[in-house]
């Protein structure tokens, strides 16, 4: 049985559609998984019934997170928030943590991740960390516009096999304090923080890259998506 991996997706609620790039999808369906995507809910409480139905769980890129779910007010330069996408992601996100779901965080996902697990995230990182580099950039999807080091000790790093991988870019916020029972597994040269995961899960990680948009111009970003399916392969043996 090939197994299931549920994508979260975005929302335009201005013509009520649910939208995603299917970059996700692709990803997932190379490295040997069915991709199922997830649609907003008008019963959030339905979220955990969900993930009886999937073996693996991608939290996708998208908009800001509303700051009032890790304790803080808007700040000036916090850009625009999916109540929708919050409501649903939040619970969803801890609901497949107290499963062990394997899960893998990107961008949006990554900072989503963090916060569903009692993290903090720099609101706007130009504004709020020390001397930070360009983190959006004005480049192609596929383009690796800066570096990060990584961690050889944990799963992210040994998934890679490299201590450095250049990677694209296209967050204004990013993690701040990393949620109890996390550590940090890459981090940019200015110290923002690239990846996290729970090393006591089988696979939680998260990273600030876009990995599904560099794996067609380089296979090593197809990495991540492989050890998520190889995950929720065991996951749904088990």
């Amino acid at each position: 049985m090939l197994p299931v991996i549920g994508i979260t997706a975005n929302f335009d609620a201005e013509n009520h559609r649910t939208t995603l790039s299917t970059d996700y999808s692709r990803a997932v369906e190379r490295a040997g998984g069915i991709p199922l995507i997830i649609p907003i809910l008008d019963e959030p409480d339905r979220a955990e019934a969900i993930l009886d139905h999937i073996h693996g769980l991608i939290l996708t890129g998208g908009v800001d997170l509303d700051p009032s779910y890790f304790g803080e007010n808007p700040h000036p330069k916090l850009g625009r928030v999916s109540p929708e996408r919050d409501r649903v992601e939040i619970p969803l996100a801890q609901a497949a943590l107290s499963r062990k779901l394997p899960l893998l965080g990107i961008c949006r996902g990554i900072q989503l991740l963090n916060v569903a697990a009692g993290g903090t995230l720099y609101q706007d990182i130009n504004s709020q960390a020390k001397d930070p580099l360009k983190h959006y950039q004005e480049a192609p999807r596929w383009f690796p516009s800066h570096e990060v080091k990584l961690d050889l000790a944990t799963r992210t790093g040994k998934i890679h096999g490299v201590k450095a991988l250049r990677v694209n870019s296209f967050h204004h916020q990013a993690v701040s304090r990393v949620a109890p029972g996390f550590i940090v597994t890459a981090w940019a040269a200015d110290g923002i923080i690239e990846g996290i995961e729970r090393p006591d899960d089988p696979f939680t990680i998260g990273v600030q890259w876009h990995p599904e948009g560099m794996w067609e111009k380089d296979a090593r970003f197809l990495a991540l998506f492989t050890a998520l399916v190889e995950a929720a392969q065991t996951y749904a043996r088990s």
